[in-house]
């Protein structure tokens, strides 16, 4: 019925968003930052240019961002490096599953090319996937459709041939607009009622979403 798989990155594969959110409320309590996690909640899904906007909309445009990003990266980084970052429940056997039954598979991620492709490597999964979209290769952030659009073109399939793995509200929303099927994994954000509607399945684990394919796929 679908051709192709198209996974989010943080918060789909790796357990990295709340890592990311607990750095950011580390710096927020050293450096007086107020509310900082509200804000965070905002930039889960979007990409490196779209977080640094919404961060100077929260905080005033003489906000240093650049310092305290740099900061959070060193940590993140210093936590999360060579096979560190843990992944997910069900990652390596919903991948092997794809594999098997001839799925494309694809990733559409708002983190940078480079840091999208050392973690893929020291996870030891890169291999999986056919194609790569990065948030450094497009201008538009999720929740535009832009990023899921140039996934399916570069994996020679329409939206509606396929699935696309989000965790976040922006992604739901991109995927959406895209004209993919969106299957919601929560992580850090419950689904509303938003997300309930713009999703067509809502499961606990990517091991409910191998489960679902193959049921369908009987």
């Amino acid at each position: 019925m679908y051709k192709a798989v198209v996974f989010d990155m943080d918060g789909v594969i790796f357990d990295s968003e709340k890592l990311i959110l607990d750095i950011w409320v580390e710096l927020g309590e050293e450096h007086n930052i107020p509310d900082v996690e509200v804000t965070m909640h905002k930039c889960l899904g979007v990409n490196a240019t779209e977080t640094k906007q919404i961060f100077l909309r929260d905080y005033g445009e003489d906000f240093p961002y650049d310092v305290y990003v740099k900061e959070a990266s060193r940590r993140f980084h210093a936590k999360a490096d060579n096979g560190e970052l843990p992944m997910k429940p069900g990652v390596c056997e919903l991948l092997c599953f794809l594999k098997e039954k001839g799925y494309i598979i694809g990733l559409a991620s708002s983190t940078r090319e480079a840091s999208v492709r050392q973690e893929l490597k020291d996870a030891g999964i890169i291999d999986y996937f056919d194609e790569l979209v990065c948030g450094d290769m497009l201008k538009k952030s999720k929740p535009e459709p832009d990023i899921y659009l140039m996934a399916c073109d570069k994996l020679g399939v329409t939206p509606q041939e396929a699935v696309a793995i989000e965790d976040s509200f922006n992604g739901i929303r991109s995927a959406y607009a895209a004209g993919m099927i969106p299957i919601m994994v929560p992580d850090i954000a419950q689904p509303d009622e938003e997300m309930k509607e713009k999703s067509f399945r809502i499961f606990a684990n990517l091991l409910e979403v191998k489960e679902w394919l193959e049921k369908i796929g009987e």
